[in-house]
């Protein structure tokens, strides 16, 4: 089965924003370049940056809604990221920053709930990107899948939700669920698929307005049994990726 590449997806900072790409080169056993750099850890956080830890331990939208809502940038050159949200308005700083710190807690503080432990600090493992599997991986995302899931619920939802690297359209829902243990190139590069994503409240938020608005598990687990969408895999080759790429199981 063969599609091609519709959109390529970053995220900087772990579950605060996202930023569309035209093409990105790949590098095995590693993240995309410049997704889940930064992650923000909590006043309850044992993350330190020394190695990864699961993402209990930071700020994020499956406990803090609005965090959705946030768009991001990053300046390879600079190393700043620009985050953007409707209420909060606009912030370019540098993570890597102690000075830029106070700023990034002042913005993002009011988008935190009150019962929640707030964010304290800016962590990240150089060479390995912050992801929520124990591997660096890439999500890999079948646009037929969220039709499915639209058809299921009832109204259009954004597929910014899902929060994917890459997406494509195989034109048969879950299609993508029988690639574990199998091999995918896109482009140049090749990724074996290791797990399927099991979803969490992150996605009952609505990425434009971070208000929850979607019973997107429930509606997952009553009309499909499951409560996956997307496929987490490894980069085992790589390469360059560009929108219009072929997708092809080997």
């Amino acid at each position: 089965m063969t599609d091609t590449v519709t959109e390529i997806w970053r995220h900087p900072v772990k579950s605060h924003g996202r930023e569309a790409l035209e093409t990105v080169t790949l590098t095995a056993g590693q993240t995309m370049p410049g997704d889940r750099v930064w992650a923000v850890a909590h006043e309850a956080s044992t993350a330190d940056g020394s190695a990864w830890v699961p993402c209990s331990n930071f700020s994020r939208g499956a406990k803090a809604p609005q965090l959705m809502a946030i768009d991001a940038s990053y300046d390879e050159a600079t190393g700043h990221v620009t985050l953007r949200h409707p209420s909060r308005g606009e912030l370019t700083f540098d993570p890597d920053a102690a000075e830029d710190l106070p700023r990034f807690l002042d913005w993002v503080a009011p988008l935190m709930p009150a019962e929640r432990a707030a964010s304290a600090r800016i962590v990240r493992v150089p060479g390995r990107g912050m992801t929520d599997t124990d591997f660096p991986s890439v999500s890999l995302c079948n646009l037929a899948s969220h039709r499915a899931v639209e058809a299921a619920i009832g109204h259009e939802l954004s597929p910014q939700r899902w929060r994917g690297n890459i997406w494509f359209d195989l034109g048969t829902p879950w299609v993508e669920n029988e690639w574990l243990g199998r091999e995918v190139q896109i482009g140049e590069a090749v990724f074996a698929v290791r797990e399927r994503t099991r979803r969490c409240m992150a996605t009952t938020a609505n990425p434009a307005t971070g208000e929850r608005d979607a019973e997107t598990l429930k509606t997952l687990n009553s009309a499909f049994g499951h409560q996956d969408f997307s496929v987490y895999a490894e980069v085992v080759r790589g390469g360059t990726i560009r929108l219009g790429d072929l997708v092809k199981v080997l």
